[in-house]
This record gives structure tokens, C-alpha cells and sequence, in this order.
């Protein structure tokens, strides 16, 4: 019955043409809005991001308080070796709660490494032994290196196969050439395009562009990241605004994401912040501090490696990234 409701609401949705009609007429069990994507499916806006959780066993216990908390959407990927802990979460949470798993949106990523026709069929395969799932949600290339044309082939036909929901692409903003380069071989388009975004570093032209092509935008490094140094969470304005509504610098922020429309994915594995950064939904930024909070954009990106230095790095081995 609510695979039935939730197609139905597929196809209303499409029918409307609008994400915001999409978040005003399906929401989570912990009130979070959906975003529709190009493809017409709807996908949860806010999610648990599992970059740099300190181990796969961490990362199992980390999901599994967010699922409990009322979290829907999942982010990993192949180089943060932590898909089967976000696998055994995903079952274990569905065992325990009888949740359906078409309710929980998983997320995965392959890396340079993996990338070419017939080989990323098979990394595809072995993603999905990993995480011991029947289907991921969305799938990204995760750097725009290597042979990402020939690994875009094989996930389109893991699309065709059911294995994949969406495809996305994972910091395709480094240059206009790849970005150009995956629309143009695509049959399927990219639905999503996960780059960094926060206050700082708003990425008005890169949201711009995907815009044109109905690709939500989803930000790693919503509060910045380790490298800021927490810059984001001292900013005055964002205190003050904190102050005015009785939460937190971080739960500001986030709240900022969600009024701008993009998906947001913060990490932790600390329970006490997994369960304060869900706790966003319960009160609403003024069209002025929306303004404020407009007001405080650098362009001013935490992590800054070039195209050229990914290309050298990326391509050699399987490791975790600093950027996610």
C-alpha cells in the first residue's frame, strides 16, 4: 500500500512540475521535505553524510541513531570504506521497525578507480554485495577523472537493470570541460550534483548552471568542514540569529540549506549532533535573516584542491578523498 502511495505521488508530483509542490505534499517521518528529482522520483532533502566516520562498526552504530532519529537519506561511498556498515544499518533498522525499504534513500559513490565500460558493471555489483542491498538509490561518479564517460555508460544501464534509481555527479563544478563533458554523453542526466556549499562559499554560478538542467544541487561541507576550524559556527551574525530562535549555530545553517532549496548531508558520528542537526524543521529563517545569511557568501571554498592534482592523485589508487 505504500509503494502505491508513494508512485502516486511520483506521478502527481511529475505532473506538477514543481519541488517545492513535491515538499509540500510528502514529508518523512521526522518532517523532512522531499526534493523531486529530473527523473520525477522524490528524494528526502536532508540526510546523514558518512564521510570520515573512524570506522565501518562506528558508521553502522552512526546510522543507525539517525535512522532512529527519523533520518531517511544515507550518503557514502566506495572510498570511505564504510558501505557495509551502512548496509547492516539499513537492514537491521528495517528488521527492527518494520520500515519499508523503499522509505530509506541510500546513496553511494564509485571511485576514478573503478571507472570504464564493463569494469564499473562490475564495481556496481560488488557495491551492492557490499552494502548487501537489491538497489541503490543514487548512484554518482565521485571525481571528474578519469574514464567517467565509459563508467556513465554502465551506470545507465544499471538504471535500465534496476540496480540504480538516479545518477548524480560528485564535484563535476572543478571545470566547465567535464561538466560539458558527462552532459553531453549522457542519455540519462545527471539528477543531482554534489559539490561543496555552505554560507561562505554559496556557489551562486555553479547553482545557476545546474539549475538549467533541473539538477538539485546537494553541499558536502554544510557547516564547513574540519578545515574551516569551525570558522562558520563563530560567525556573529549566524550566533545572533541562532540566539533569536533558541538553536544552535550548526541547526542555523542547516535550516539555511533547506530554505535555499538544496539537499544538505552534514556528517557526524557523535549522537548528540546527529540528533540536534535533524532538529531543523520546527522553526523557519525570517525572509531577513534569509537575506543576512545571503549577505555573509566569500565564494570561499575550505577545500581547494585542483583538477590537475586530482587527476595525479586519484587515479593511482583507492583512498579516502579530503574533499567528500
Amino acid at each position: 500500500m505504500k509503494k502505491r502511495i508513494l508512485t502516486g505521488l511520483v506521478v502527481l508530483a511529475s505532473i506538477v512540475g514543481s519541488s517545492s509542490f513535491a515538499q509540500a505534499i510528502y514529508k518523512t517521518a521526522a518532517d523532512v521535505p522531499m526534493v523531486q528529482l529530473n527523473n520525477g522520483i522524490l528524494m528526502p532533502q536532508f540526510g546523514l553524510g558518512t564521510f570520515l566516520q573512524p570506522s565501518d562498526e562506528v558508521c553502522e552504530q552512526s546510522c543507525l541513531t539517525a535512522l532512529k532519529a527519523g533520518y531517511r537519506h544515507i550518503d557514502t561511498a566506495h572510498a570511505y570504506n564504510d558501505e557495509a556498515g551502512v548496509g547492516r544499518a539499513v537492514k537491521r533498522f528495517i528488521a527492527e521497525s518494520g520500515t519499508p525499504r523503499e522509505e530509506i534513500w541510500v546513496t553511494s559513490k564509485l571511485w576514478p578507480t573503478e571507472y570504464g565500460e564493463g569494469k564499473t558493471a562490475q564495481a556496481i555489483d560488488a557495491m551492492l554485495e557490499r552494502m548487501q542491498l537489491d538497489y541503490i538509490d543514487l548512484l554518482y561518479v565521485h571525481q571528474p577523472v578519469g574514464d567517467f564517460v565509459g563508467a556513465w555508460k554502465d551506470m545507465e544501464k544499471a538504471v535500465a537493470a534496476g540496480k540504480v534509481r538516479a545518477l548524480g555527479i560528485s564535484n563535476f563544478d572543478a571545470s566547465d570541460e567535464v561538466f560539458n563533458r558527462i552532459m553531453e554523453a549522457a542519455t540519462v542526466k545527471p539528477a543531482v550534483l554534489q559539490i561543496e556549499c555552505h554560507p561562505y562559499a554559496q556557489r551562486i554560478a555553479v547553482r545557476e548552471k545546474a539549475k538549467k538542467h533541473d539538477i538539485q544541487v546537494e553541499c558536502w561541507f554544510p557547516l564547513g568542514g574540519a578545515m574551516s576550524n569551525g570558522a562558520l559556527l563563530k560567525d556573529p551574525t549566524i550566533m545572533e540569529i541562532a540566539k533569536a530562535h533558541g538553536k544552535t549555530p550548526a541547526q542555523v545553517i542547516l535550516r539555511w540549506h533547506i530554505q535555499e532549496g538544496l539537499s544538505v548531508i552534514p556528517g557526524a558520528s557523535n549522537p548528540d549532533y546527529i540528533e540536534e542537526n535533524i532538529r531543523i524543521f520546527d522553526f523557519a529563517l525570517t525572509d531577513e535573516e534569509m537575506a543576512q545569511m545571503r549577505g555573509l557568501n566569500k565564494e570561499k571554498r575550505f577545500f581547494n584542491m585542483s583538477l590537475g592534482e586530482k587527476e595525479r592523485t586519484y587515479l593511482n589508487k583507492m583512498e579516502i578523498p579530503t574533499d567528500k
